[in-house]
């Protein structure tokens, strides 16, 4: 049986049901779109859908401000510079993704991208000047062949992103709800979009489960870095986005492809959660990396040395770490000198200064952790999922423009291109009211887990699916993910949003393992040590998941392969947009 006709993989009990446990929604608010998610993605998609007249809410987590976005340091990559073009930036994005982006996706991104920045721009981003020229500073990150960077406040991009989209539905008085998670996507008769379920947890007009009535959801959640113990992902990206999906019938794609980031501060071997990022800026800016001996071992490993895209330096790292018996390498960027570091990095430089490292005077000491999903929700150009009505953009999607790994600085570009895209969609689609019968995904509760579980979770993914992978780890991740009991002395958990994130983690995991332990190759930032070469004549494709709709225990998650030139090939538009 070749690897494209197995039967489906079944993972197992725990996880036939299409909707988290929750009390019924006591509240209820009625828009035309509702925006899950206050990162760069969600915001450009409410700004421009509200723009066009539509009703929009947007829900998010935390406060609007306290996403992903924020925690970007490097910047934005877009052809602005004199020389570059976006057909370069096309080759330099399709040679990262080592054969797997949809090249359609990644002309429309590169294309459209400068045009986009520029607008963020218009609507108050700040970005560095060059103090010679007075035109945008622009710097050059790992896979690049062009200074094609576009950063804010040395290495505070994200800050800045984030404060001028905030400021801006702020300015335009549209309605949000904060420190909401939301938990499931609501349908009519027809299968359409009608909404989603939500908790506010304990502040503003609403608290408790409620629900936001619209015939259009944009989950621009973020990522699912938190399924990892050492992450660069703030606590908040739980994969709510992706497991929601998954419950209602939507197809994920690519999740195997999970980019850890190769300078990443190495605090200690017990180190979790959110861990400080060092800037793949450090390295355009000229930082090598070295070992203990001030070996610079990525010279000859790979033509750009240093600034080799990220699975070729994060591994380069590991292998080098493990040939010396260790398990970091260090960044060496003394020669910048004091007024460099305060000036070009000074996030960076005060994060190793609190934690008792002068990058001045000593090399940083760093290895790879959790940064970035380069799968998600399957979309087409516009941004619309298999289910009708349900939209996906940011970390959050898999639009095909990263593949099987990142190219650095593309993700808040891709951001904006498609939540511009997913607007333009909304309000050609006109503001169609959902159906009369508001209804959840049928079928049995999603069961939860104690809070507990999270870190259990966290620790056999790092074991099993972390930067090094084999049939062996990946077969005893899925084993012992899919033995986790749902009591606790008999005791079932208690609906809440530890429990809720915990199902999150849970469900987004055991795919990820399952689509991992399918691929028996190594491409991109997935590394399997039983399979070291890559296979384009077997794995030039994408791994595609549904989690299948069975009023039994045991449901079971269809994996299928796709060719990448079906990429597109997603849900009909309503009637009104064909």
């Amino acid at each position: 049986m070749t690897a494209h006709s197995r039967p489906p993989a079944t993972l197992g009990p725990g996880i036939a049901g299409t909707a988290l446990p929750a009390p019924p929604p006591g509240w209820n608010l009625d828009a035309d779109v509702v925006v899950v998610g206050s990162g760069v993605a969600g915001l450009t998609a409410a700004l421009r859908c509200a723009a066009g007249g539509a009703r929009t809410v947007v829900v998010t987590k935390a406060r609007l401000n306290a996403g992903s976005t924020r925690w970007a340091q490097g910047g934005i990559a877009a052809a602005l510079g004199e020389g570059d073009s976006p057909e370069q930036h096309l080759d330099d994005t399709l040679e990262a993704g080592v054969g797997l982006c949809d090249e359609n996706a990644v002309r429309t991104l590169v294309t459209e991208g400068p045009a986009a920045v520029r607008r963020l721009i218009e609507a108050g981003a700040d970005f560095d000047r060059s103090a010679e020229t007075g035109q945008i500073a622009l710097t050059r990150e790992g896979g690049h062949h062009r200074n094609r960077i576009v950063h804010a406040g040395g290495d505070a991009t994200g800050a800045e992103v984030s404060r001028a989209l905030v400021d801006a539905v702020r300015a335009q008085n549209i309605r949000t709800i904060e420190n909401a998670l939301v938990l499931d996507l609501l349908k009519d008769a027809d299968g359409h979009t009608a909404g989603v379920t939500l908790h506010v947890m304990g502040e503003g007009q609403h608290d408790g489960v409620g629900a936001v009535r619209a015939p259009a959801v944009v989950l621009a959640t973020g990522g699912m870095g938190q399924v990892y113990a050492a992450t660069t992902n703030p606590a908040v990206s739980t994969g709510d986005g992706v497991a929601l999906a998954l419950r209602a019938g939507a197809e994920v794609s690519d999740l195997e492809f999970v980019q850890f980031h190769p300078t990443v501060l190495y605090l200690g071997p017990e180190a979790e959660g959110q861990q400080p990022l060092i800037s793949e800026a450090v390295r355009g800016e000229g930082a090598h990396l070295v070992d203990a001996d001030g070996v610079r071992f990525m010279q000859g490993a790979h033509p750009l040395a240093e600034l080799a895209p990220r699975d070729i330096v994060a591994k380069g790292i590991m292998r080098h770490a493990a040939e010396q018996g260790t398990d970091h390498m260090y960044l060496d960027a003394r020669h910048f000198g004091a007024a460099m570091w305060e000036t070009r990095f000074p996030t960076i430089f005060a994060a190793c200064r609190a934690h008792g490292i002068d990058p001045v005077t000593e090399p940083v000491p760093v290895a790879p952790a959790a940064h970035y999903a380069s799968g998600g929700i399957r979309t087409d150009l516009s941004g619309r999922t298999t289910v009708p009505g349900l939209y996906a953009c940011g970390e959050a999607a898999c639009t095909g423009v990263h593949g099987a790994n990142r190219l650095a600085s593309n993700s808040l570009l891709e951001g904006l291109v498609f939540a511009e895209r997913i607007a333009e969609s909304v309000l050609a689609a006109g503001h169609r009211a959902p159906g009369p019968a508001v209804v959840a995904e049928g079928g049995p509760a999603a069961p939860l887990l104690p809070a507990a579980a999270r870190t259990r979770i966290q620790h056999l993914m790092t074991a099993g699916a972390g930067v090094l992978r084999s049939a062996r780890s990946l077969s005893s991740a899925a084993e012992k993910l899919a033995a986790l009991t749902a009591t606790v002395d008999g005791k079932s958990p208690e609906p809440g949003v530890d429990t809720w994130e915990t199902a999150n983690l849970h469900l987004v995991a055991r795919v990820l393992v399952a689509a991992a332990l399918r691929r028996e190759e190594t491409r991109g930032c997935h590394w399997r040590e039983d399979f070291p070469d890559r296979d384009d004549e077997q794995w030039r494709r994408h791994i595609v998941v549904t989690l299948d709709s069975a009023e039994r225990p045991g449901a079971r998650f269809t994996l299928r392969t796709t060719r990448t030139t079906a990429f597109p090939a997603v849900a009909a538009p309503p009637k009104e947009q064909q």
